[in-house]
């Protein structure tokens, strides 16, 4: 007991210390709502495997189906981290740009609670908000030639407690429960080129984000084997629509030798501070795995949602950041993966390694006012087992696109790399 109390201690420090290791890759799509998201693309499994809905193993922690924790063993304790490097090429009809940051994909421990019963806790980035940019001089009559600047920091981060109970051998249910919490803030700076300042000075409007808010997913899990050597695994997800406040508050600056100065917004007794609201869009998924014993496996998986992400609806009174030009679509994910599984008796270390190729197509990642960007991507990994199979690491590598032509593509490389320890834990000894 004491052996377990400090470990929890030890990655709840870590996961305290390590919650804002965000990607900090410049994209000007992350200027909208709470920024982007890279999940569930950016763990090293999910990358190297494409679909993962039905997929478990003793020595992983899957949080996008929660009754895959009914995998962990009665006599076990799973710890599973991911990291990765992200490089992106982005190209608009004028301009090119290369960016590359580092981020950590996920920390997660699992456990069980009793024979039936299995439990997890799991940090992850689930959105960035990373941009700078400028819209050229413009000349607005009035005021002579101004520049426009645009930059954004920040993000969020998700918490996750997840359940799993085992029915039988073959059935499990389970669920998380979420916390979402992070800070964003955003800036517009009006810079005057006119040498005449006296009657338009620049100024700099800024906006903060702060989130703090619970979700939760259910998930189901269903073993079939088939004749001596073959297995049906089926997994179902669903997440049902919440709706629910953030606090925001906003200001407006002059700027005095490029610093903001004096306060215009808002003015003496008015508040800067006000609600806003994120909605998550009821979703469901459900994916298939069809696997030879020590051979192989294929599987799909499939998700809808009313939209992708969070929808982000603006409470001020006064808009200083104008309105959001985004509409809501339906979302669809596509993916299958196939596996070369690796022979855990093999006599050679070659023979118990791992291969896996995935795709996926997700459709409606991003919407603009006019049409929805699709994202579609490839992915490889190797499963390295480790301590004759019972720990392993995954190592993927995943290239995917997104944008449009007319506006902004990115080409999105990632390489990541895992590891998953499953020890045994809750074992009494017979002789001290």
């Amino acid at each position: 007991m004491n052996r377990l109390l400090t470990v929890l201690t030890i990655c709840t420090l870590l996961c305290v210390s390590t919650a804002k290791a965000q990607n900090g890759l410049n994209s000007p799509y992350s200027q909208f709502g709470i920024g982007v998201s890279e999940l569930p693309y950016n763990s090293p499994y999910a990358t190297g495997r494409g679909a993962f809905l039905a997929a478990g193993a003793p020595n992983m922690v899957n949080v996008y189906n929660p009754a895959t924790y009914g995998y962990v063993t009665s006599r076990s304790f799973v710890f599973d981290v991911g990291l990765g490097v992200q490089m992106n090429w982005m190209k608009d009809p004028k301009t090119k740009e290369f960016d590359a940051d580092g981020y950590l994909s996920h920390i997660s421990i699992a456990f069980p609670f009793c024979k039936w019963w299995k439990t997890s806790f799991t940090v992850q980035p689930f959105s960035n908000v990373e941009y700078d940019f400028s819209i050229p001089s413009v000349d607005t009559t009035t005021y002579g030639k101004m520049n426009t600047e645009y930059s954004g920091e920040g993000g969020s981060n998700r918490f996750t407690w997840g359940h799993a109970f085992n029915i039988g051998e073959r059935f499990a249910l389970g669920f998380n429960v979420h916390l979402l919490y992070g800070n964003m803030t955003r800036y517009i700076t009006y810079d005057f080129l006119a040498n005449d300042t006296s009657y338009y000075i620049d100024n700099q409007r800024q906006k903060n984000t702060r989130i703090l808010n619970f979700g939760t997913d259910f998930g189901f899990h269903y073993n079939q084997p088939i004749a001596e050597k073959y297995n049906l695994a089926i997994g179902l997800t669903m997440r049902p629509s919440i709706r629910q406040s953030v606090k925001e508050s906003a200001y407006k600056y002059n700027m005095v030798n490029d610093d903001p100065r004096e306060v215009i917004y808002p003015a003496d007794g008015d508040e800067a501070e006000y609600k806003s609201h994120v909605s998550e869009g009821w979703s469901a998924g459900i994916g298939f795995s069809f696997t030879r014993e020590d051979r192989w496996q294929v599987a799909f998986d499939w998700v809808w949602a009313q939209w992708n992400g969070l929808k982000y609806e603006d409470g001020a009174d006064t808009r200083i950041f104008g309105e959001s030009d985004i509409t809501y679509r339906p979302y669809n994910r596509f993916a299958i993966g196939f596996a070369w599984v690796g022979n855990s008796q093999g006599s050679y270390y070659w023979q118990r390694v791992g291969y896996s190729l995935g795709l996926h197509y997700e459709m409606n990642k991003f919407n603009t006012a006019t049409s929805g960007i699709d994202e579609y991507g490839l992915g490889v990994g190797v499963t390295l087992p480790m301590r004759k199979g019972r720990s392993a690491i995954h190592l993927a590598a995943g290239y995917s696109r997104f944008g449009q032509s007319d506006l902004l593509v990115r080409d999105c490389m990632t390489v990541g790399i895992s590891f998953g320890s499953c020890e045994n834990w809750f074992v009494k000894r017979k002789y001290n």
